[in-house]
Protein backbone atom coordinates (compact mmCIF):
# COMPACT_ATOMS: atom_id res chain seq x y z
CA UNK A 1 0.00 0.00 0.00
CA UNK A 2 1.30 3.43 -0.96
CA UNK A 3 1.77 5.62 2.09
CA UNK A 4 1.38 9.39 2.28
CA UNK A 5 5.07 9.62 3.14
CA UNK A 6 6.05 7.93 -0.11
CA UNK A 7 3.65 10.03 -2.15
CA UNK A 8 4.97 13.22 -0.54
CA UNK A 9 8.53 12.12 -1.26
CA UNK A 10 7.66 11.45 -4.90
CA UNK A 11 5.96 14.83 -5.19
CA UNK A 12 8.94 16.54 -3.55
CA UNK A 13 11.29 14.77 -5.93
CA UNK A 14 9.26 15.64 -9.03
CA UNK A 15 8.92 19.27 -7.90
CA UNK A 16 12.64 19.45 -7.16
CA UNK A 17 13.51 17.84 -10.51
CA UNK A 18 11.33 20.32 -12.38
CA UNK A 19 12.76 23.21 -10.35
CA UNK A 20 16.32 22.07 -11.01
CA UNK A 21 15.53 21.65 -14.69
CA UNK A 22 14.00 25.13 -14.94
CA UNK A 23 16.80 26.67 -12.89
CA UNK A 24 19.48 24.85 -14.86
CA UNK A 25 17.94 25.88 -18.20
CA UNK A 26 17.68 29.51 -17.13
CA UNK A 27 21.23 29.43 -15.77
CA UNK A 28 22.54 27.81 -18.95
CA UNK A 29 20.86 30.39 -21.19
CA UNK A 30 21.97 33.27 -18.99
CA UNK A 31 25.50 31.90 -18.86
CA UNK A 32 25.48 31.71 -22.65
CA UNK A 33 24.45 35.35 -22.94
CA UNK A 34 26.98 36.36 -20.29
CA UNK A 35 29.73 34.48 -22.13
CA UNK A 36 28.96 36.38 -25.32
CA UNK A 37 29.02 39.67 -23.43
CA UNK A 38 32.34 38.76 -21.83
CA UNK A 39 33.86 37.87 -25.20
CA UNK A 40 32.56 41.04 -26.80
CA UNK A 41 33.84 43.23 -23.96
CA UNK A 42 37.23 41.55 -24.08
CA UNK A 43 37.49 41.83 -27.86
CA UNK A 44 36.50 45.49 -27.85
CA UNK A 45 38.97 46.20 -25.04
CA UNK A 46 41.79 44.45 -26.87
CA UNK A 47 40.90 46.23 -30.13
CA UNK A 48 40.81 49.66 -28.47
CA UNK A 49 44.14 49.07 -26.74
CA UNK A 50 45.70 47.94 -30.01
CA UNK A 51 44.30 50.95 -31.85
CA UNK A 52 45.65 53.29 -29.15
CA UNK A 53 49.02 51.57 -29.47
CA UNK A 54 48.93 52.23 -33.17
CA UNK A 55 48.19 55.90 -32.63
CA UNK A 56 50.86 56.24 -29.92
CA UNK A 57 53.50 54.52 -32.01
CA UNK A 58 52.54 56.53 -35.06
CA UNK A 59 52.90 59.79 -33.12
CA UNK A 60 56.30 58.84 -31.69
CA UNK A 61 57.87 57.01 -34.63
CA UNK A 62 56.01 58.66 -37.42
CA UNK A 63 55.16 55.40 -39.06
CA UNK A 64 53.76 51.94 -38.27
CA UNK A 65 54.15 50.30 -41.64
CA UNK A 66 57.39 48.73 -42.76
CA UNK A 67 59.33 49.60 -45.92
CA UNK A 68 58.63 47.53 -49.00
CA UNK A 69 56.20 46.87 -51.78
CA UNK A 70 53.89 44.84 -49.57
CA UNK A 71 52.58 46.81 -46.56
CA UNK A 72 53.61 45.24 -43.27
CA UNK A 73 53.75 46.39 -39.70
CA UNK A 74 56.93 47.35 -38.04
CA UNK A 75 58.32 44.81 -35.61
CA UNK A 76 57.34 46.76 -32.49
CA UNK A 77 53.70 46.96 -33.48
CA UNK A 78 53.62 43.41 -34.81
CA UNK A 79 55.22 42.10 -31.62
CA UNK A 80 52.62 43.84 -29.52
CA UNK A 81 49.78 42.33 -31.56
CA UNK A 82 51.41 38.89 -31.39
CA UNK A 83 51.12 39.10 -27.63
CA UNK A 84 47.31 39.26 -27.79
CA UNK A 85 45.83 35.78 -27.28
CA UNK A 86 42.85 36.33 -29.58
CA UNK A 87 42.90 36.56 -33.38
CA UNK A 88 43.99 40.03 -34.56
CA UNK A 89 43.87 41.12 -38.20
CA UNK A 90 44.77 44.52 -39.60
CA UNK A 91 42.83 45.46 -42.72
CA UNK A 92 43.83 48.35 -44.95
CA UNK A 93 41.23 50.93 -46.01
CA UNK A 94 40.30 48.72 -48.96
CA UNK A 95 39.64 45.73 -46.68
CA UNK A 96 42.70 43.73 -47.61
CA UNK A 97 44.37 41.99 -44.65
CA UNK A 98 47.94 43.12 -44.22
CA UNK A 99 48.74 41.49 -40.87
CA UNK A 100 47.72 38.50 -38.76
CA UNK A 101 49.04 38.01 -35.25
CA UNK A 102 50.49 34.75 -33.98
CA UNK A 103 47.11 33.41 -32.74
CA UNK A 104 45.50 34.09 -36.12
CA UNK A 105 48.40 32.54 -37.98
CA UNK A 106 47.98 29.38 -35.95
CA UNK A 107 44.54 28.58 -37.35
CA UNK A 108 43.18 28.17 -40.84
CA UNK A 109 42.38 31.44 -42.53
CA UNK A 110 38.98 29.99 -43.43
CA UNK A 111 38.01 30.12 -39.78
CA UNK A 112 38.15 33.90 -39.70
CA UNK A 113 37.42 34.69 -43.32
CA UNK A 114 33.73 35.06 -42.59
CA UNK A 115 34.55 37.46 -39.78
CA UNK A 116 36.68 39.52 -42.19
CA UNK A 117 33.83 39.58 -44.70
CA UNK A 118 31.30 40.56 -42.08
CA UNK A 119 33.59 43.33 -40.83
CA UNK A 120 34.11 44.71 -44.34
CA UNK A 121 30.38 44.64 -45.08
CA UNK A 122 29.57 46.56 -41.90
CA UNK A 123 29.39 50.27 -42.66
CA UNK A 124 30.63 53.20 -40.63
CA UNK A 125 33.56 53.77 -38.36
CA UNK A 126 31.98 52.79 -35.04
CA UNK A 127 33.01 49.85 -32.93
CA UNK A 128 30.85 46.86 -33.88
CA UNK A 129 30.56 43.28 -32.64
CA UNK A 130 29.04 40.24 -34.22
CA UNK A 131 29.26 36.52 -34.76
CA UNK A 132 29.80 34.28 -37.72
CA UNK A 133 29.39 30.55 -37.90
CA UNK A 134 27.31 28.27 -35.67
CA UNK A 135 27.05 28.51 -31.90
CA UNK A 136 27.89 25.80 -29.37
CA UNK A 137 31.57 26.75 -29.35
CA UNK A 138 32.00 26.42 -33.14
CA UNK A 139 31.23 30.03 -34.11
CA UNK A 140 33.54 33.04 -34.02
CA UNK A 141 32.78 36.31 -32.27
CA UNK A 142 34.48 39.40 -33.70
CA UNK A 143 34.91 43.09 -32.88
CA UNK A 144 35.55 45.68 -35.58
CA UNK A 145 37.55 48.64 -34.25
CA UNK A 146 38.30 51.67 -36.50
CA UNK A 147 42.01 52.34 -37.01
CA UNK A 148 42.78 55.97 -37.80
CA UNK A 149 45.99 57.86 -38.47
CA UNK A 150 47.82 55.16 -40.43
CA UNK A 151 46.39 55.74 -43.88
CA UNK A 152 44.64 58.70 -45.29
CA UNK A 153 41.47 56.80 -44.82
CA UNK A 154 40.28 54.83 -41.75
CA UNK A 155 41.49 51.25 -41.64
CA UNK A 156 40.06 48.37 -39.61
CA UNK A 157 41.46 46.47 -36.69
CA UNK A 158 39.62 43.13 -36.41
CA UNK A 159 39.80 41.12 -33.17
CA UNK A 160 38.08 37.70 -33.12
CA UNK A 161 37.81 34.70 -30.79
CA UNK A 162 35.98 31.37 -30.74
CA UNK A 163 32.63 31.44 -28.95
CA UNK A 164 33.83 28.78 -26.52
CA UNK A 165 36.89 30.74 -25.47
CA UNK A 166 35.31 31.98 -22.22
CA UNK A 167 36.50 30.04 -19.13
CA UNK A 168 33.66 28.09 -17.50
CA UNK A 169 31.29 28.80 -20.35
CA UNK A 170 27.87 27.24 -21.01
CA UNK A 171 29.28 23.87 -22.00
CA UNK A 172 31.40 23.62 -18.86
CA UNK A 173 28.43 24.74 -16.81
CA UNK A 174 26.22 22.07 -18.40
CA UNK A 175 28.77 19.34 -17.66
CA UNK A 176 29.07 20.51 -14.06
CA UNK A 177 25.30 20.56 -13.60
CA UNK A 178 24.95 17.04 -15.04
CA UNK A 179 27.53 15.81 -12.52
CA UNK A 180 26.14 17.67 -9.52
CA UNK A 181 22.39 17.34 -10.21
CA UNK A 182 22.10 13.56 -9.42
CA UNK A 183 23.89 14.04 -6.10
CA UNK A 184 21.69 17.00 -5.19
CA UNK A 185 18.57 15.08 -6.25
CA UNK A 186 19.44 12.01 -4.18
CA UNK A 187 20.24 14.09 -1.11
CA UNK A 188 17.02 16.05 -1.58
CA UNK A 189 14.98 12.84 -1.90
CA UNK A 190 16.47 11.53 1.34
CA UNK A 191 15.83 14.85 3.06
CA UNK A 192 12.30 15.01 1.64
CA UNK A 193 11.58 11.47 2.87
CA UNK A 194 12.77 12.42 6.34
CA UNK A 195 10.79 15.66 6.34
CA UNK A 196 7.65 13.86 5.14
CA UNK A 197 8.06 11.29 7.90
CA UNK A 198 8.51 14.03 10.49
CA UNK A 199 5.49 15.91 9.14
CA UNK A 200 3.06 12.99 9.27
CA UNK A 201 4.41 11.40 12.45
CA UNK A 202 1.65 13.10 14.50
CA UNK A 203 -0.84 11.60 12.06
CA UNK A 204 0.53 8.11 12.77
CA UNK A 205 0.07 8.79 16.48
CA UNK A 206 -3.53 9.83 15.88
CA UNK A 207 -4.21 6.70 13.84
CA UNK A 208 -2.76 4.49 16.58
CA UNK A 209 -4.90 6.22 19.20
CA UNK A 210 -8.01 5.91 17.05
CA UNK A 211 -7.33 2.21 16.44
CA UNK A 212 -7.23 1.75 20.22
CA UNK A 213 -10.77 3.16 20.44
CA UNK A 214 -12.48 0.01 19.21
CA UNK A 215 -15.67 -0.04 21.24
CA UNK A 216 -18.14 2.06 23.14
CA UNK A 217 -16.21 1.86 26.39
CA UNK A 218 -13.14 3.55 24.88
CA UNK A 219 -14.96 6.65 23.69
CA UNK A 220 -13.80 8.57 26.76
CA UNK A 221 -10.30 8.67 25.32
CA UNK A 222 -9.19 11.73 23.38
CA UNK A 223 -6.49 12.47 20.85
CA UNK A 224 -3.49 14.53 21.86
CA UNK A 225 -3.74 17.91 20.15
CA UNK A 226 -0.42 19.08 18.63
CA UNK A 227 0.88 22.42 19.87
CA UNK A 228 1.21 23.68 16.29
CA UNK A 229 -1.95 25.41 15.12
CA UNK A 230 -2.03 23.58 11.80
CA UNK A 231 -4.31 21.15 9.97
CA UNK A 232 -3.32 18.27 12.27
CA UNK A 233 -4.36 20.24 15.34
CA UNK A 234 -7.65 21.06 13.65
CA UNK A 235 -8.15 17.38 12.77
CA UNK A 236 -7.46 16.33 16.37
CA UNK A 237 -9.89 18.91 17.75
CA UNK A 238 -12.60 17.90 15.28
CA UNK A 239 -12.09 14.20 16.06
CA UNK A 240 -12.24 14.88 19.80
CA UNK A 241 -15.53 16.72 19.38
CA UNK A 242 -16.88 13.83 17.35
CA UNK A 243 -15.77 11.34 20.02
CA UNK A 244 -17.46 13.45 22.68
CA UNK A 245 -20.73 13.37 20.75
CA UNK A 246 -20.41 9.62 20.17
CA UNK A 247 -19.66 9.03 23.84
CA UNK A 248 -22.74 11.00 24.84
CA UNK A 249 -24.88 9.08 22.35
CA UNK A 250 -23.53 5.71 23.50
CA UNK A 251 -24.04 6.61 27.13
CA UNK A 252 -27.62 7.66 26.44
CA UNK A 253 -28.25 4.44 24.52
CA UNK A 254 -26.76 2.29 27.29
CA UNK A 255 -28.77 4.04 29.98
CA UNK A 256 -31.95 3.70 27.95
CA UNK A 257 -31.33 0.01 27.25
CA UNK A 258 -30.46 -0.76 30.85
CA UNK A 259 -33.34 1.27 32.28
CA UNK A 260 -35.86 -0.08 29.80
CA UNK A 261 -34.74 -3.67 30.36
CA UNK A 262 -34.84 -3.26 34.11
CA UNK A 263 -38.25 -1.60 34.06
CA UNK A 264 -39.69 -4.24 31.75
CA UNK A 265 -38.65 -7.14 33.94
CA UNK A 266 -41.24 -6.54 36.65
CA UNK A 267 -44.28 -6.08 34.33
CA UNK A 268 -43.30 -9.21 32.41
CA UNK A 269 -42.97 -11.21 35.61
CA UNK A 270 -46.39 -9.97 36.76
CA UNK A 271 -47.88 -10.80 33.34
CA UNK A 272 -46.32 -14.25 33.35
CA UNK A 273 -47.59 -14.98 36.85
CA UNK A 274 -51.09 -13.83 35.87
CA UNK A 275 -51.14 -16.02 32.75
CA UNK A 276 -49.87 -19.06 34.65
CA UNK A 277 -52.47 -18.44 37.38
CA UNK A 278 -55.22 -18.21 34.77
CA UNK A 279 -54.05 -21.40 33.13
CA UNK A 280 -54.07 -23.26 36.46
CA UNK A 281 -57.56 -22.08 37.37
CA UNK A 282 -60.14 -24.86 37.15
CA UNK A 283 -62.86 -24.43 34.58
CA UNK A 284 -60.84 -22.37 32.13
CA UNK A 285 -62.19 -23.08 28.63
CA UNK A 286 -59.96 -25.01 26.25
CA UNK A 287 -59.91 -22.19 23.69
CA UNK A 288 -58.82 -19.78 26.38
CA UNK A 289 -56.09 -22.19 27.52
CA UNK A 290 -54.72 -22.34 24.00
CA UNK A 291 -54.63 -18.55 23.79
CA UNK A 292 -53.07 -18.30 27.22
CA UNK A 293 -50.40 -20.79 26.17
CA UNK A 294 -49.50 -18.63 23.18
CA UNK A 295 -49.40 -15.55 25.39
CA UNK A 296 -47.17 -17.38 27.87
CA UNK A 297 -44.76 -18.35 25.09
CA UNK A 298 -44.53 -14.74 23.97
CA UNK A 299 -44.03 -13.58 27.56
CA UNK A 300 -41.21 -16.07 27.97
CA UNK A 301 -39.61 -14.90 24.74
CA UNK A 302 -39.95 -11.26 25.80
CA UNK A 303 -38.48 -12.10 29.21
CA UNK A 304 -35.51 -13.78 27.55
CA UNK A 305 -35.06 -10.78 25.27
CA UNK A 306 -35.16 -8.36 28.20
CA UNK A 307 -32.68 -10.49 30.15
CA UNK A 308 -30.31 -10.54 27.18
CA UNK A 309 -30.61 -6.79 26.70
CA UNK A 310 -29.95 -6.20 30.37
CA UNK A 311 -26.90 -8.49 30.22
CA UNK A 312 -25.43 -6.63 27.27
CA UNK A 313 -26.24 -3.25 28.80
CA UNK A 314 -24.43 -4.22 31.99
CA UNK A 315 -21.53 -5.53 29.94
CA UNK A 316 -21.30 -2.21 28.08
CA UNK A 317 -21.21 -0.34 31.36
CA UNK A 318 -18.61 -2.72 32.83
CA UNK A 319 -20.98 -3.96 35.52
CA UNK A 320 -21.31 -7.53 34.22
CA UNK A 321 -18.50 -8.92 36.36
CA UNK A 322 -17.30 -12.49 36.14
CA UNK A 323 -17.14 -14.83 39.08
CA UNK A 324 -14.08 -16.92 38.28
CA UNK A 325 -13.48 -20.33 39.77
CA UNK A 326 -11.61 -23.47 38.75
CA UNK A 327 -13.91 -25.68 36.71
CA UNK A 328 -13.64 -28.87 34.67
CA UNK A 329 -14.95 -27.92 31.25
CA UNK A 330 -15.86 -31.52 30.54
CA UNK A 331 -18.78 -31.20 32.96
CA UNK A 332 -20.15 -28.16 31.13
CA UNK A 333 -19.76 -29.84 27.74
CA UNK A 334 -21.58 -32.96 28.98
CA UNK A 335 -24.38 -30.81 30.41
CA UNK A 336 -24.74 -29.02 27.09
CA UNK A 337 -24.72 -32.39 25.33
CA UNK A 338 -27.63 -33.60 27.48
CA UNK A 339 -29.58 -30.45 26.63
CA UNK A 340 -28.82 -30.95 22.92
CA UNK A 341 -30.08 -34.53 23.08
CA UNK A 342 -33.33 -33.40 24.68
CA UNK A 343 -33.83 -30.59 22.15
CA UNK A 344 -32.94 -32.84 19.23
CA UNK A 345 -35.21 -35.78 20.09
CA UNK A 346 -38.20 -34.37 18.25
CA UNK A 347 -36.23 -33.84 15.02
CA UNK A 348 -34.24 -37.08 15.44
CA UNK A 349 -31.02 -35.09 15.46
CA UNK A 350 -28.02 -37.14 16.52
CA UNK A 351 -25.70 -35.51 19.04
CA UNK A 352 -22.09 -36.63 19.25
CA UNK A 353 -19.81 -35.51 22.09
CA UNK A 354 -16.04 -35.82 22.34
CA UNK A 355 -14.15 -34.80 25.49
CA UNK A 356 -10.63 -35.69 26.57
CA UNK A 357 -10.19 -38.41 29.19
CA UNK A 358 -8.30 -36.10 31.56
CA UNK A 359 -9.84 -33.14 33.33
CA UNK A 360 -9.63 -29.79 31.54
CA UNK A 361 -9.39 -27.33 34.41
CA UNK A 362 -9.82 -23.64 33.65
CA UNK A 363 -10.61 -20.66 35.82
CA UNK A 364 -13.92 -19.46 34.35
CA UNK A 365 -17.33 -18.17 35.28
CA UNK A 366 -19.29 -21.41 35.28
CA UNK A 367 -22.73 -19.88 34.68
CA UNK A 368 -21.49 -17.70 31.82
CA UNK A 369 -19.71 -20.58 30.05
CA UNK A 370 -22.83 -22.69 30.48
CA UNK A 371 -24.85 -19.86 28.93
CA UNK A 372 -22.35 -19.64 26.04
CA UNK A 373 -22.58 -23.33 25.29
CA UNK A 374 -26.37 -23.42 25.56
CA UNK A 375 -26.61 -20.55 23.08
CA UNK A 376 -24.42 -22.40 20.58
CA UNK A 377 -26.14 -25.74 21.12
CA UNK A 378 -29.62 -24.20 20.82
CA UNK A 379 -28.65 -22.50 17.53
CA UNK A 380 -27.15 -25.75 16.21
CA UNK A 381 -30.35 -27.70 16.97
CA UNK A 382 -32.55 -24.88 15.67
CA UNK A 383 -30.92 -24.67 12.26
CA UNK A 384 -30.28 -28.40 11.69
CA UNK A 385 -33.00 -30.21 9.71
CA UNK A 386 -34.50 -33.51 10.98
CA UNK A 387 -32.08 -36.40 10.65
CA UNK A 388 -29.04 -34.12 10.88
CA UNK A 389 -26.12 -34.23 13.28
CA UNK A 390 -24.75 -31.94 15.95
CA UNK A 391 -21.29 -32.38 17.45
CA UNK A 392 -19.75 -31.04 20.65
CA UNK A 393 -16.02 -31.23 21.21
CA UNK A 394 -13.53 -30.16 23.83
CA UNK A 395 -9.81 -29.99 23.03
CA UNK A 396 -7.07 -29.30 25.57
CA UNK A 397 -4.21 -27.45 23.85
CA UNK A 398 -2.06 -26.73 26.87
CA UNK A 399 -2.12 -22.97 27.18
CA UNK A 400 -5.77 -22.85 26.13
CA UNK A 401 -8.83 -25.00 25.60
CA UNK A 402 -11.10 -25.04 22.57
CA UNK A 403 -14.83 -25.79 22.61
CA UNK A 404 -16.19 -26.73 19.20
CA UNK A 405 -19.91 -26.87 18.36
CA UNK A 406 -20.73 -28.03 14.84
CA UNK A 407 -23.80 -29.05 12.91
CA UNK A 408 -24.91 -30.25 9.50
CA UNK A 409 -27.59 -27.59 9.20
CA UNK A 410 -28.50 -24.96 6.64
CA UNK A 411 -25.26 -23.03 7.06
CA UNK A 412 -24.67 -19.30 6.82
CA UNK A 413 -24.20 -17.35 3.57
CA UNK A 414 -20.68 -15.97 3.21
CA UNK A 415 -21.99 -12.40 2.93
CA UNK A 416 -23.59 -12.71 6.38
CA UNK A 417 -20.63 -14.26 8.23
CA UNK A 418 -19.01 -10.91 9.19
CA UNK A 419 -22.28 -9.77 10.84
CA UNK A 420 -23.55 -12.78 12.75
CA UNK A 421 -22.15 -11.48 16.06
CA UNK A 422 -23.86 -8.11 15.63
CA UNK A 423 -26.78 -7.40 17.90
CA UNK A 424 -30.21 -8.10 16.42
CA UNK A 425 -28.70 -9.41 13.21
CA UNK A 426 -30.59 -12.27 11.62
CA UNK A 427 -29.64 -14.13 8.47
CA UNK A 428 -33.35 -14.24 7.62
CA UNK A 429 -34.97 -11.59 9.79
CA UNK A 430 -38.63 -12.32 8.95
CA UNK A 431 -38.39 -16.10 9.25
CA UNK A 432 -36.14 -15.99 12.31
CA UNK A 433 -38.19 -13.73 14.53
CA UNK A 434 -41.71 -14.87 13.82
CA UNK A 435 -41.63 -18.11 11.93
CA UNK A 436 -39.66 -21.31 11.69
CA UNK A 437 -36.64 -20.18 13.73
CA UNK A 438 -37.76 -17.52 16.22
CA UNK A 439 -35.11 -15.44 17.93
CA UNK A 440 -34.05 -11.89 18.68
CA UNK A 441 -30.50 -12.01 17.33
CA UNK A 442 -28.79 -11.42 20.69
CA UNK A 443 -27.57 -14.92 21.52
CA UNK A 444 -24.38 -14.82 19.46
CA UNK A 445 -23.64 -11.28 20.60
CA UNK A 446 -23.78 -12.47 24.22
CA UNK A 447 -21.73 -15.54 23.31
CA UNK A 448 -19.02 -13.36 21.80
CA UNK A 449 -18.99 -11.11 24.86
CA UNK A 450 -18.63 -14.09 27.22
CA UNK A 451 -15.72 -15.51 25.22
CA UNK A 452 -13.91 -12.16 25.07
CA UNK A 453 -14.66 -11.42 28.74
CA UNK A 454 -12.65 -14.55 29.58
CA UNK A 455 -9.78 -13.32 27.41
CA UNK A 456 -10.70 -15.72 24.62
CA UNK A 457 -12.31 -15.52 21.22
CA UNK A 458 -14.94 -17.15 19.06
CA UNK A 459 -14.68 -17.94 15.36
CA UNK A 460 -17.07 -19.46 12.86
CA UNK A 461 -16.71 -21.51 9.72
CA UNK A 462 -19.74 -22.17 7.57
CA UNK A 463 -20.87 -23.06 4.07
CA UNK A 464 -24.43 -22.66 2.98
CA UNK A 465 -26.12 -26.06 2.92
CA UNK A 466 -23.06 -27.76 4.47
CA UNK A 467 -23.36 -26.78 8.11
CA UNK A 468 -21.61 -24.52 10.60
CA UNK A 469 -18.88 -24.90 13.21
CA UNK A 470 -18.23 -22.45 16.06
CA UNK A 471 -14.88 -22.60 17.89
CA UNK A 472 -14.52 -20.94 21.29
CA UNK A 473 -10.97 -20.49 22.56
CA UNK A 474 -10.46 -19.97 26.30
CA UNK A 475 -6.95 -19.30 27.70
CA UNK A 476 -5.63 -20.96 30.82
CA UNK A 477 -4.91 -17.56 32.43
CA UNK A 478 -8.38 -16.05 32.73
CA UNK A 479 -8.51 -12.31 32.29
CA UNK A 480 -10.75 -11.60 35.26
CA UNK A 481 -13.12 -8.88 36.12
CA UNK A 482 -11.30 -6.03 34.37
CA UNK A 483 -11.33 -7.93 31.09
CA UNK A 484 -15.04 -8.44 31.41
CA UNK A 485 -15.61 -4.75 31.60
CA UNK A 486 -13.13 -3.89 28.90
CA UNK A 487 -14.38 -6.37 26.34
CA UNK A 488 -18.02 -6.23 27.18
CA UNK A 489 -18.88 -3.50 24.74
CA UNK A 490 -16.98 -5.26 21.99
CA UNK A 491 -20.10 -7.24 21.14
CA UNK A 492 -21.75 -4.06 20.04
Amino acid sequence: MTSIRRRLTVWYSVALLLSLGAFGTALYLERGRSALREIDERLVLEGNLAAQYFVSFQSRLGRTLGQGETPTLVNAVGGYLDGIRDYVLVLDPDGAPIFRNAAARGVSIDRITEAVGAAIESQGTLVRTGQVGEGGGQGVRYAKVPLNGVWDRPAVLLVAAPVGAVPFGPQSLLQTMLLVAPVVLLLSIALGYWLADASIRPLHTMVDELEAITDGRSLHRRLAVPFSADELARLANTTNRMLARLEESFDSLRRFTADASHELKTPLQVLRAGVERAMSTAGTPTDALQSLEEVLDEVRRMTELVENLLTLARADEGRANLTLAACDLRELVNEASETANILGEEGQIAVRTEVPPAAVMLKVDRSRIRQLMLNLVTNAIKFTPPGGKVSLGLVDKGDHAAIIVGDTGVGIPSKDLPHIFDRFFQVDAVRSRTGEHPGAGLGLAITKWIAEAHGGSITVQSRQGRGTAFTVTLPRAASGEASAGATGAGAS
